[in-house]
Parts: structure tokens; C-alpha cells; sequence
């Protein structure tokens, strides 16, 4: 398409098809189609390649998104899809789970007066067609240096590390406690945000490059001093999945979920998969009521509806404007039939061996207090309820073999780093994503799994520097 000036004024913001709500709470497919080429080419014709690119410098991974935007105007695909992979090695996985109304699209110059151009949606267009049509990333120029890294978690971090480290000439071994790739991004997020589909096809393209995974493995003090001993390098990248506990009275009542438990028993059942610890997750014709404001408390409002539940509620003890998530999920989740309790704080789980409703106390900003909020006297009451899911966050969730081979932790468990190469206290270990940050995005784990790549080339040896 050959560009013209100014095209935004002339083509507004359109996003791929999206199911009508009323249909894909039927199911668990992606609720939003695909670009085809013409339409991809249209909406990234709108881009201004701005001098300054705001979107790449608010993007954690900094992917060159004016640039591949105009190779897909240009009907460029497989040039696109190389450089969407220059910075990010799962462009696929973030153009669909990535905030972007909070990141390269909320920073996006067409903000200001008209809409950004639709960066996420292009991102997925470039690489599962890319994918479509038989584009593999090309090691031809690649050389074996010898070099063996055991990267600890198939999650963002560890496969986008396990990436950068076979582009390097390093051979790496992923072990992972699942039967499959991808960590939360196939056990936590639900499909109708990212079909599991899109893990397989990754998987399959990693182990084309040379990736080896030992998946069902649970690596234990044993295994991982044979880790540490026997491989050039080790990468954490395990995550942040202890759950945050606020001590509700109650909390340990039947009836009474876990957010992340809930997500991955659910993903476990849809994949065939079982297991003793999945707690059950019968909710139909039951009323659901899910505490905090987060993404995932979104993906558990949203996976309680396709579950047949007659009531979906999401209490949350601040305001619409400061829920922490993203906006558009928020919004799907009312557009499916969410209701949200705003300024609403839980104080306890109501119940007599069996949960029966939370109590709920209303919630103000607190003068002179910045951002603080305090409860409203007078203002408690229950709200009815046959299961409560818990969604606080998460903290990260430490290893105890971690602290015995010298890898040291900060106070709240996470592990210490350099905080730019990931390298631990011990002269052979790295880490990254949520084992070091906290509970964070998917597109900051990639981040600290790429740039641990990058150390632990340079550590083993000259000429290993991850392109």
C-alpha cells in the first residue's frame, strides 16, 4: 500500500471483529478476530512515524513499532515478523494479552485528538500469519559454541530467555513442574484472552530452533544442585503464584476460592489434564462473588459467567479509575454482565460451614491523606454470595533450595538481582519476571528473560552476544 499523508484523518481506528457478548459467553474461543492483510495495512497506514515514537518507548521491550508497521503497509510480512522478533520473542503472546491502552497505544501520538492506531492487533496479525505461511526464525548463521543453560520455568521469562540463549549458540534446557509450555500464559490467562493454540504452535517453533524441554519436572534441592553443578549457567524464572492473604475471618469457609487455583483447575479441565490439588469449580446457576480490581480478577469474573454462573459480581475497594488492570477488560467484563461494587472493602467471609456472603464496607478517598481511603461509619453490609474467589495478588514464591546454594532473597521473597542482568549472588544463577519484581505484566517477565540472555552470553564467552 503506498502511504499517504496524514491517512488517520481519513481512516478511523478499527479493531478486528469482536464476538458480540451474548455469544462468546458460550465459549472459551479469543473474543477478538484477526486483521486480515488489507486491513492490517489500513489501520498501520494511520501511524505518523513520529520522530520521537512515544508507543516504542513506553513498549517495556521497546519493539521498533513504527518501523514494522510500515513493512506491513508494505505488504512485507516476513521482514515485519523478523523485527517484531528482534525485540520481543513472543510478539504473538503480547499483541493479545498486553495492556496496550496502558502502554504503546496509550502513549501513541493519535491520542491526543483522535485514536491510536491499533498496535496490539497488528502485532498479532504480523506473526500468527507470518506463522500461517510458514515463516520460522532463521539460525542458519548460528554457531554451536558448546555452551549448556538450565533455564527453571516455561513461563514469558523462561521461554523468551530459552529464545535468546539458542540464537547465541547456547544449547538450553527448559524444566518446567506442567505438562505444558507457557506457565500462566497457559494455565492462568483463560482462552477467550489467548487460545491455547497459540502456546502449542510457539512450543513447536522453539524446539524448531533447538530449544530442549523437560516438562512434569519438578525441580526439587536435588535437581537443582545437579543444575547448578552440571550446566554452564542457570536462569529462575519461575513467578510470582503465592497468593497475597488479606486474613478475612471466614476465608477458610467451603465456598471459598483462590483466584489462581480456580484459573489453572479451570485450564487444567479444558486441556484434559487433572489434578488431586484442583479445587472443584462447579459454579452453575450459583452466585459468584470475586474480591479485587486486577486483570485477574477480570479473567475469574469472566471464566465464572462461561461457567454457568447465575450472578457474577466483582467488589473492589476503590474506585473504576483505579482499578489496576486494564481498562478493556474491565469493560468486556460489564459487557458480558460483570456487575462491580466500587469503594467496597471486604471485612470478613459470612457463613456457618459453608460461605453464604462477604461483608462489605464502603470505602472514601481520605482527606489530606494523598491517595489513602478510609471506610464509611454506619456503611457495612453483606453481600449474598455461594462462592467467593480471592484475588489480592500475588507474591513471588521462593524455592527453599534457592537460599541453601547462596542465592539470596529480599524480604519479601523475591530474589535479589543487579537489577539489569539478572545475575544473582550466586556466579552462576540469574533471574527474572516475577521472582524478582513481584506480580507484574508478561511483557516486563520477556523483558528480564531476554536481557538475562543477553548476560549470560556475554558471561560464557566473546562472540556469544544475543543478536
Amino acid at each position: 500500500m503506498k502511504p499517504r499523508p496524514f491517512q488517520f484523518l481519513d481512516v478511523p481506528r478499527r479493531l478486528p471483529k469482536e464476538l458480540p457478548a451474548n455469544v462468546r459467553v458460550l465459549g472459551w474461543q479469543e473474543i477478538y478476530g484477526g486483521f486480515d492483510a488489507a486491513g492490517a495495512a489500513e489501520q498501520g497506514a494511520r501511524c505518523l512515524d513520529c520522530g520521537n515514537p512515544y508507543c516504542e518507548w513506553k513498549c517495556p521491550v521497546h519493539n521498533p513499532i513504527p518501523d514494522w508497521l510500515a513493512l506491513v503497509r508494505e505488504g512485507r510480512l516476513f521482514e515485519a515478523a523478523e523485527l517484531a522478533h528482534s525485540t520481543n520473542p513472543l510478539p504473538e503472546v503480547c499483541g493479545r494479552v498486553c495492556p496496550q491502552d496502558r502502554l504503546c497505544e496509550g502513549d501513541c501520538t493519535l491520542n491526543t485528538g483522535f485514536e491510536a492506531v491499533t498496535i496490539g492487533s497488528i502485532e498479532k496479525y504480523i506473526v500468527d500469519e507470518a506463522f500461517r505461511q510458514g515463516w520460522r526464525p532463521d539460525l542458519s548463521a548460528v554457531r554451536a559454541t558448546g555452551r549448556r543453560v538450565a533455564v527453571v520455568g516455561a513461563g514469558p521469562a523462561g521461554l523468551a530467555c530459552a529464545d535468546r540463549l539458542v540464537r547465541a549458540g547456547i544449547e538450553a534446557h527448559v524444566f518446567d513442574r506442567h505438562a505444558q509450555v507457557g506457565g500462566l500464559l497457559t494455565y492462568g490467562i483463560p482462552a477467550f484472552k489467548l487460545e491455547k493454540s497459540v502456546m502449542d504452535i510457539r512450543r513447536a517453533v522453539l524446539e524448531g530452533m533447538g530449544v530442549r524441554f523437560h516438562l512434569g519436572t519438578e525441580v526439587d534441592a536435588a535437581l537443582g544442585g545437579e543444575l547448578l553443578r552440571d550446566f554452564d549457567a542457570l536462569f529462575l524464572g519461575t513467578g510470582a503464584t503465592t497468593p497475597v492473604d488479606a486474613g478475612l475471618p471466614g476465608q477458610a469457609l467451603p465456598g471459598v476460592l483462590s483466584a489462581l487455583p480456580f484459573l489453572v483447575a479451570n485450564a487444567r479441565r479444558q486441556r484434559g489434564e487433572r489434578h488431586a490439588d484442583d479445587p472443584a469449580i462447579e459454579l452453575a446457576g450459583r452466585r459468584v462473588l470475586v474480591l479485587g480490581g486486577g486483570d485477574t480478577a477480570m479473567d475469574c469474573v469472566r471464566s465464572a459467567l462461561r461457567l454457568g454462573a447465575a450472578q457474577v459480581t466483582c467488589a473492589y475497594r476503590r474506585g473504576e479509575a483505579d482499578m489496576p488492570g486494564s481498562r478493556r477488560e474491565v469493560k468486556n467484563a460489564r459487557d458480558e454482565g460483570v456487575r462491580f461494587l466500587f469503594h467496597r472493602q471486604p471485612l470478613a467471609i459470612e457463613g456457618a460451614g459453608q460461605a453464604t456472603g462477604v461483608r462489605l464496607v464502603e470505602t472514601r478517598a481520605a482527606a489530606g491523606r494523598g491517595g489513602a481511603i478510609e471506610t464509611v461509619p454506619g456503611s457495612e453490609q453483606v453481600e449474598g454470595a455461594d462462592v467467593v474467589i480471592l484475588s489480592f495478588g500475588f507474591r513471588a514464591s521462593p524455592a527453599p533450595w534457592w537460599g541453601e546454594h547462596g542465592i539470596a532473597l529480599d524480604g519479601a521473597g523475591r530474589v535479589r538481582t543487579d537489577g539489569t542482568s539478572g545475575a544473582t549472588s550466586h556466579p552462576k544463577a540469574f533471574a527474572g519476571g516475577d521472582n524478582v519484581r513481584g506480580a507484574d505484566l508478561v511483557v516486563t517477565a520477556v523483558h528480564d528473560g531476554r536481557e538475562a540472555a543477553h548476560a549470560i552470553a556475554r558471561k560464557l564467552g566473546p562472540g556469544n552476544r544475543v543478536g
